[in-house]
């Protein structure tokens, strides 16, 4: 039997750069707002979202969180499909000096289903909605470098579904927003 092979420069890269984010989750109250942040992006902070929108916008709003449902529903199956396929272990579980501050929600690391939603949801969202960016765009951030910050994802995890959560956000706005005058 022969041994693995080194790993490539980039992946020592990635390790790298996820153990050096995981060591500022040791300060307590990093890991506390990157703790908080994430659980938030469990669906939390997405629902109460669409749950204003309709209390403040009526049926546009409503219009708007059906289309947020949909394209999240799609960014589930996706990222389900992924993880299962690709069986990326997640970085503690491939490297002892990365600590998971957090509980993972599953077994595999690629690609962040954190990241890819709030991308997706983020997108949709301000295409609705644009003047909701200063809130989205720190939150959606701040979600994908707590997946890192907290040993649950690798960055090539996070930039990955974010380039993935951008084109299904595009493909949806594609499909489901109305022409401008029509």
């Amino acid at each position: 039997m022969s041994a693995a092979p080194p790993p490539s420069r980039w992946a020592q890269s990635d390790s790298g750069w996820c153990l050096r984010a995981n060591r500022a989750g040791s300060s307590r109250g990093i890991r506390g707002y990157f703790a908080a942040i994430s659980r938030l992006g469990d669906g939390m902070f997405w629902y109460a979202l669409m749950g204003a929108l309709v209390a403040f916008d009526g049926w546009r709003g409503l219009a708007a969180s059906a289309h947020l449902a949909v394209t999240g529903a799609v960014a589930l199956l996706l990222y389900k499909r992924l993880k299962r396929w690709t069986r990326r272990p997640r970085p503690f579980a491939a490297d002892v000096r990365i600590r998971a501050w957090v509980a993972p929600l599953d077994e595999f690391s690629f690609p962040s289903g954190h990241t890819l939603h709030a991308v997706a949801f983020t997108v949709v969202a301000l295409a609705h909605y644009p003047l909701l960016a200063w809130l989205l765009l720190p939150f959606t951030a701040s979600v994908a470098v707590s997946r890192v910050v907290l040993g649950l994802h690798y960055p090539s995890d996070v930039l990955a579904a974010t380039a993935i959560g951008g084109a299904l956000a595009a493909l949806s706005l594609w499909i489901g927003m109305p022409l401008p005058g029509l």
